[in-house]
């Protein structure tokens, strides 16, 4: 789907009778929002609904949402089946995981998302200046810098020789990313031999107690959604 062709489904086509179009601006549209983080973390925001509101879909107008989320990976299709059903008019898709599950729940659906990874390189959309298909949006790109990570930490400490990385394997994006730092490493002569992986909040404990145990002279996190929510408890430990 044309970018364009997103615009006119939210805000209605020009060349419509004034009568359609008034119909239309009195129909209250569900957006739907997907997200792999805490209800707290981003959506919906009030910039959020500011810019929908800037826009002209106001919420409790002409507009509402049917916001869901999960730190579960493997609910999120469940989620996103629940929104197709509804025949929300757009999804919104925060973080790689809810992209991937949208993207299979609905062809049809427009999808807007943000994600932490390449786009193009997980098959998300066929390229950046043209998507196609029903996804468009932004990717900050903060899984491919999982190497320039590994560099700054091996700048910091020139003399350590066997790094651990933590990832969640619940994540799509993580073999990707694993194989980046990896090579990175590799590049650099500096050996990432201990890969473990979490996606709760006991399994962080025990994944780091793990490293510990092994000895490893410093930790590399991947960049995952479920981490970043639970930064605080892995700074701690």
């Amino acid at each position: 789907m044309a970018r364009r062709d997103l615009l006119a489904l939210l805000g209605g086509a020009t060349v419509w009778p004034l009568t359609t179009r008034a119909q239309q601006q009195s129909a209250t549209r569900v957006v739907g929002i997907l997200q792999s983080f805490k209800p707290a973390g981003l959506l919906p925001s009030t910039e959020f609904r500011n810019g929908l509101s800037e826009a002209g879909f106001t919420e409790g107008q002409n507009t509402a949402f049917d916001a869901r989320w999960t730190d579960r990976y493997d609910e999120l299709p469940t989620l996103a089946a629940e929104l197709v059903h509804r025949q929300v008019v757009v999804i919104v898709a925060w973080g790689h995981p809810s992209v991937v599950a949208a993207k299979v729940a609905t062809a049809t659906i427009p999808i807007v998302f943000w994600t932490g990874a390449d786009p193009v390189a997980q098959g998300l959309v066929a390229g950046l200046a043209r998507p196609g298909g029903n996804l468009t949006g932004f990717a900050d790109l903060s899984t491919a810098l999982g190497a320039k990570r590994l560099e700054l930490m091996h700048e910091l400490l020139p003399k350590a020789a066997t790094f651990g990385l933590l990832v969640n394997p619940s994540n799509p994006g993580t073999g990707a990313q694993t194989r980046d730092i990896q090579d990175a490493g590799r590049a650099m002569a500096v050996q990432i031999i201990h890969v473990v992986g979490a996606s709760t909040e006991n399994e962080i404990e025990t994944a780091l107690a793990a490293l510990v145990n092994k000895g490893v002279d410093a930790l590399i996190v991947a960049a995952d959604p479920f981490i970043y929510d639970h930064r605080e408890q892995v700074v701690a430990l």
